[in-house]
């Protein structure tokens, strides 16, 4: 498969992406634990079928240490016991998130409070401002179509 435009290397698309970059920066450097981090990137883009940002955090997850049945099982995560409840309320948030289009309620306030039980102020932020970020990449690549398969740990920083 071929990309439809070559979104990276285009002058507007690669000042839009150096600036989402930095806006996933912010939440890379924050305190929102780095395993939730990936598992919430993995799970936004399987729902939005963005095969190049899986192949990429799937890969990266691995690279940092994650183990493959906790990743073979992010997409089936209420019936996996291998998430912690602060795991569990992060992916429920991202599914809630992501999905904002198929629930008139957009996110509960039930997935609110349990992922308010697990992270303080800082953290929400972040994991709010990653599930944006993640969602916006996905789109990125979904609609230009970029291929996945070829990517590398740490290819992109």
């Amino acid at each position: 498969m071929d990309a439809r435009l070559a979104f990276y290397g285009n002058p507007v698309g690669a000042r839009f992406l150096r600036s989402l970059a930095s806006a996933g920066k912010v939440v890379t450097d924050s305190p929102l634990p780095a395993a939730v981090q990936e598992l919430v990137k993995i799970r936004a883009s399987q729902i939005n079928g963005c095969g190049a940002c899986t192949d990429m955090h799937t890969k990266d997850a691995a690279h940092a240490g994650e183990s493959p049945t906790r990743l073979h099982l992010v997409a089936v995560w209420r019936e996996a016991t291998v998430f912690t409840e602060a795991e569990r309320a992060a992916l429920e948030l991202t599914e809630q998130g992501t999905r904002i289009a198929d629930a008139a309620g957009g996110v509960t306030d039930e997935a609110w409070a349990r992922a308010a039980r697990h992270f303080d102020e800082e953290q929400l932020a972040a994991l709010v401002s990653l599930i944006a970020v993640i969602n916006a990449y996905n789109r990125v690549n979904v609609l230009t179509r970029q291929p996945a398969g070829d990517y590398r740990p740490g290819q992109w920083g």
